[in-house]
């Protein structure tokens, strides 16, 4: 039996964090990459059962931008009925319809959610960074932005009632994406126009893998800020548009 036997396309590791050419003990992985695994298994795991740091957000938000922040729940009880009940976690609690009911909001072009979902490890890392890229772009350009909304057990569905209810023309929802092997702090944004309850996938843009080892806060700031231009003058969102952006553009 040959043991710990070099992979052929081991070479590949050079460009790619995924889980390939990492050699083999007879038929099996050798024991380090077994226990590598096992590792980043558990890592991925933990990302799911993460908590959300509100307070801290909250505080990092309120300081740094001159914008209410308004911190809001779903209709999940507990994490393991955020697994288990994704219906839940697309519709905001009583309590916190009657805080944005309470708010009389004028209408505005852009409104942020920002949600724990499948990796509230990727908010707590990324999503200040990200929207301290983004926001100042914006208001450089005199976008009128409703108040932040911070969510806790949210799902993406979650940004179509908030948008709607504060009144903007768009809504953008920040969230921790399902946590991958190599990956469990990775952030998506999904992007839509003329938010409103019932909307479905194709009505969304999503710009995935925001992390400094995916797309960096400042690609994935002037990706978003084009199509968010896009979308208003074009007055469409998802499938309905494409992006004509050359990644080299903003390299």
């Amino acid at each position: 039996m040959e043991i710990n036997k070099a992979d052929q396309w081991q070479f590949l590791q050079n460009y790619t964090p995924a889980r390939i050419a990492r050699g083999r003990a007879g038929h099996s992985l050798p024991t380090a990459e077994l226990l590598k695994f096992q590792a980043d298994h558990a890592q991925a795991r933990d990302a799911v059962y993460s908590e959300l740091k509100v307070l801290d957000l909250f505080q990092a938000l309120l300081s740094t931008f001159n914008l209410e922040v308004l911190r809001l729940q779903s209709e999940v009880k507990s994490r393991s009925q955020y697994l288990q009940r994704p219906d839940l976690g697309r519709t905001i609690n009583q309590a916190s319809r009657k805080i944005l009911l309470e708010e009389d909001a004028s209408e505005s072009d852009i409104c942020f959610v920002v949600a724990d979902g499948l990796s509230a490890s990727a908010i707590n890392e990324h999503a200040f960074s990200f929207l301290n890229h983004l926001i100042p772009k914006l208001q450089a350009e005199n976008w009128e932005i409703a108040p932040i909304c911070i969510v806790e057990q949210g799902r993406v569905a979650i940004a179509d009632e908030i948008g709607f209810l504060l009144k903007a023309s768009i809504v953008i929802i920040l969230i921790g994406e399902r946590p991958g092997l190599t990956s469990p702090d990775s952030m998506g944004a999904y992007i839509t126009y003329q938010p409103k309850l019932g909307l479905t996938d194709e009505s969304r843009n999503c710009v995935s893998n925001i992390r400094p080892e995916g797309l960096n806060y400042e690609l994935a700031s002037e990706k978003i800020f084009y199509l968010l231009n896009e979308i208003k003058v074009k007055k469409i969102s998802g499938v309905q548009l494409k992006d004509e952006m050359n990644d080299k553009q903003i390299l």
